[in-house]
Parts: C-alpha cells; sequence; structure tokens
C-alpha cells in the first residue's frame, strides 16, 4: 500500500467518519483511481470506523506542514 498527495486527495470528501467498505464505495462512485482502491482493500481492519485520512495514512501532511504565510493573501 503507497498513498500520494494525488491519491489522497481523492477521498478529502468522503463521508468521515466511515468504514473500509463505505470508503471504497465513495472511491469507485467518484472516479477515484485503481490505486485509491487498492490501498483502501489493503487494510486489515475490517469493521474499524475511520475519522479522517490520517488514520489511514498517518504521513497525511496538515495545513501546518505547508510553509506559507496565510497573512500575506
Amino acid at each position: 500500500m503507497y498513498w500520494t498527495l494525488e491519491l489522497a486527495s481523492y477521498l478529502e470528501d468522503a463521508p468521515w467518519p466511515a468504514t473500509k467498505e463505505e470508503l471504497i464505495d465513495f472511491a469507485m462512485r467518484t472516479g477515484a483511481p485503481l490505486e485509491v482502491v487498492e490501498n483502501l482493500q489493503a487494510i486489515e481492519d475490517e469493521d474499524e470506523i475511520y475519522e479522517a485520512i490520517e488514520e489511514i495514512w498517518p504521513d497525511y501532511p496538515s495545513k501546518e506542514d505547508f510553509f506559507f504565510n496565510e497573512d500575506e493573501y
């Protein structure tokens, strides 16, 4: 299983919290690439409810990870 920002971006609008099956269904309905569906299928915890993408991909960058000053915009 591997994630990139591009792949993870397909789950930003997912109906969180969600189960593995709900996320797979969402990815398929929204036309996410096959890699997203395969990554979700590789998750071992069948019945766990995920609150956010960070629970699936712990290295998902947060807003604080980007180096820009919002006050300048």
